[in-house]
């Protein structure tokens, strides 16, 4: 059961369905019928959460890719804060789609969030949900707070990219290789190129789906996992040198941690997207169940980002301070010192293997 906003672009509130729950068949039946319901010339904005990563960004434009085949003509794709691509995502087919925040449509016929857990990850966009005629959700965290009319969420899924390639089956779309590059990007990142736990036979045979229209998975993935400035290896090796083991936190599972600030960044003349991949060279500690990369955003604002290998659910600290994700990758945004923030998660730590979290 879907759960509609309370604003112009719901009604009264429904029971939300239980986390672990996907949709049912009325959820896509209702999603398949708002997109079908836009109105000749219809527009359409296409929102994708805060800092895109790719499979937010793969997610939003492959759709959107995917509505242009249908015939929908008037669309945006846009993001929060700062409309700055990272480097391994430029070659994406349909950036073209893309908008600053400041130039989004304020008042389209459907708004379609992809890849955001709550409404705080909008940011300035969060308007939207209000003005819209409609808004329409696809998600895969558990966190999701269904805060659109019609809510895709599934928690099982790998990534959003499967939510939005089935979305686009139902609607008769065509894989084709625009389409399919957009959402094995999305599918690759989000599984860590079919590494992670999430990586199911269905996430294979959604790729081999997807690598029949002839994309080249070998050009794909040196873009996105094998590309670095110079300047990044050797940002990477001074953050990797102050990071920090910690047996004994998280009931002796053990916690790994190390942080960059802007300084770091401004050193080393990079971007911040190109700490994204530092948690992969953290997260490989053999010592510590959960890992975290602490990322300055401004001068007392903090990104989080954490890992498991299992012993703890990680998504349940970053609820509990914030933000949200699943059992093995989540994140939040915390503020202070970077050790004001690691003292907030030692703090939660212990309440995640319970499984109840302590705020």
């Amino acid at each position: 059961m879907t759960r509609p906003s309370g604003g112009p672009a719901g009604g009264a509130l429904a029971e939300a369905p239980p986390a672990d729950s996907g949709p049912s068949e009325a959820d896509w039946t209702a999603a398949v019928a708002v997109v079908r319901a836009l109105p000749p010339g219809g527009r359409v904005l296409l929102i994708c959460h805060v800092n895109p990563d790719g499979d937010a960004l793969g997610s939003m434009l492959g759709f959107a890719l995917g509505l242009r085949q249908l015939g929908v003509r008037r669309m945006q794709a846009t993001f929060p804060g700062p409309p700055e691509v990272p480097e391994p995502f430029r070659a994406l087919p349909g950036l073209e789609l893309l908008v600053p925040a400041t130039e989004a449509d304020r008042d389209p016929d459907l708004v379609i969030c992809f890849d955001a857990a709550s409404e705080s990850r909008l940011g300035e966009l969060v308007d939207r949900l209000e003005t819209a005629g409609a808004a329409l959700v696809l998600d895969h965290h558990a966190s999701n707070t269904r805060f659109g009319r019609v809510n895709l969420v599934d928690p099982h899924a790998a990534a959003t990219s499967v939510v939005a390639e089935e979305l686009l089956a139902r609607l008769g779309v065509t894989l084709d290789a625009a389409i399919a590059e957009c959402l094995y990007v999305a599918l690759s990142t989000d599984t860590g190129s079919f590494r992670f736990e999430a990586t199911t036979p269905a996430v294979h045979r959604m790729a081999a789906r997807l690598l029949e229209t002839g994309i080249r998975p070998g050009d794909i993935s040196r873009r996105i996992f094998d590309t670095r400035p110079y300047g990044a290896v050797r940002l990477f090796g001074e953050v990797l040198g102050r990071a920090r083991l910690e047996p004994a936190a998280a009931a002796g599972h053990g916690l790994v941690w190390t942080y960059a600030t802007q300084d770091d960044l401004a050193r080393h003349d990079q971007r911040p997207y190109v700490l994204e991949a530092l948690i992969d060279s953290v997260r490989c500690t053999a010592e510590a169940d959960v890992s975290c990369v602490v990322k300055q955003t401004t001068a007392g604002d903090w990104a989080v980002s954490m890992r498991s290998k299992g012993a703890v659910d990680v998504s349940l600290v970053a609820v509990a301070l914030g933000g949200g994700g699943h059992r093995f990758a989540a994140g939040f945004t915390g503020s202070g010192t970077v050790d004001d923030v690691v003292d907030r998660i030692r703090g939660q730590l212990d309440g995640a293997l319970t499984g109840a979290g302590r705020h």
